[in-house]
């Protein structure tokens, strides 16, 4: 059995009881954090608060040599821990299909994403977000401005009218986040006056929700991270109200039908 477990957004704390239980009554426990981290606690604190002892894996060791991870799950009972929800933005499902290729069961495990942490704590609906993006360090995609991903992400979500989330990039086998007065910096170049909401340590005990426009929020600190950005789109009255009263929107800025 492979069970691919995520475990939420801030620290130990933040898993599932179901996921906590699975984690506890495995044979053998694996993580990667490669995709994104806990920052809220680390590898020593979560194998102490769940008993057990964990094998970090960094990338090529999940997606290139995978091998003793199937060997093993052949024999035994798994756990694959990764933060969030286990399956979104990561490639582990090209694992859980070589797991099933060889007759291996597997069951998935979920924990709490920042998608749907940022729609909870800004008020915005969930089903009104269009498809999200990441916004790159310049460095990372070696061009110009910014990437077309991103402005053509942006500019479809907005003529439909839907919100965007815009992740922040982070190389976590550095230890480099990017904070969303540099997202928003980068964003300014193209859209000075877009109103962006920046949430910030979503799932920790302060969390942070910001709104103003993206040339504002270049000149903000947010604390630690994890940022992202959300642009909202058209909003419903409620919604309207919501981020005015929890992220401080100013009300005319917004396109409110």
């Amino acid at each position: 059995m492979l069970t691919f477990i995520g475990l939420g957004l801030y620290d130990e704390r933040s898993i599932t009881v179901e996921g906590r239980e699975a984690v506890r009554d495995a044979d053998r426990v694996y993580a990667e954090f490669y995709t994104s981290k806990l920052l809220g606690t680390t590898v020593e604190e979560l194998e102490s608060a769940h008993g057990v002892t964990i094998d970090v894996r960094i990338r090529a060791g999940v997606e290139q040599q995978p091998e003793d991870i199937l060997e093993a799950a052949e024999r035994e009972d798994i756990a694959f821990l990764t933060a969030g929800d286990t399956m979104i933005s990561t490639t582990h499902v090209d694992l859980r299909l070589r797991a099933h290729d060889r007759g291996i069961e597997t069951r998935v495990i979920h924990g709490v994403t920042a998608q749907t942490a940022a729609s909870a704590l800004t008020g915005l609906q969930n089903y009104r977000f269009g498809k999200a993006t990441t916004l790159p360090f310049p460095y990372a995609h070696g061009a110009e401005g910014l990437p077309a991903s991103v402005t053509e992400t942006i500019a479809d979500n907005r003529a439909d009218g839907l919100h965007t989330v815009v992740y922040l990039d982070i190389k976590a086998d550095r230890d480099e986040y990017m904070s969303a007065d540099v997202g928003a910096e980068l964003l300014a170049e193209a859209y000075p006056d877009l109103v962006g909401v920046v949430v910030a340590r979503a799932g920790s005990p302060d969390p942070l929700v910001a709104a103003g426009t993206m040339t504002e929020l270049a000149e903000r600190s947010f604390g630690d991270p994890l940022h992202l950005l959300v642009i909202p789109g058209e909003c419903h009255l409620l919604e309207a109200d919501a981020l005015v009263e929890l992220a401080g929107a100013d009300r005319g800025t917004l396109d409110i039908v």
